[in-house]
């Protein structure tokens, strides 16, 4: 079995720097570490319990298929503080039929990002009788 010690994303974007501010300023992801030099320099954020990196430069945008997932503690006050910020929100939160409350952005690229809270009264979070 492969023993896995780290995780991360790699997204090469199209515009590294215009990315660098989307995720760094209007996001307010933390930074784990920078590395390289120029505007092509590689930046990892923190994502939780993994990681999120940004090096290199894209030809093209990514696949409509990629998508990143972000749990979040409330994702009310998530969708003020990013319309604050000027972040676009392709859809506004919705709680759904499976009871997670998810909102929608994109990053410049395209990518989506789906934000989500998991209620207390979730499965994910409450199981009766465990």
């Amino acid at each position: 079995m492969v023993h896995v010690l780290s995780s991360r994303v790699l997204l090469r974007p199209l515009d590294p720097e215009r990315s660098r501010v989307f995720y760094g300023e209007r996001l307010g992801l933390a930074v784990h570490r920078e590395f390289g030099t120029g505007p092509e320099r590689g930046t990892v954020y923190f994502l939780g319990g993994g990681f999120l990196e940004l090096s290199g430069r894209a030809e093209e945008p990514p696949s409509p298929s990629v998508r990143l997932w972000l749990q979040v503690a409330d994702v009310t006050a998530a969708h003020d503080e990013l319309v604050s910020r000027d972040v676009e929100i392709v859809r506004p939160p919705v709680k759904e039929p499976w009871g997670l409350v998810e909102m929608w952005i994109a990053d410049p690229d395209g990518t989506r990002i789906v934000l989500v809270e998991v209620p207390a009264d979730h499965p994910l979070r409450y199981r009766p009788g465990i």
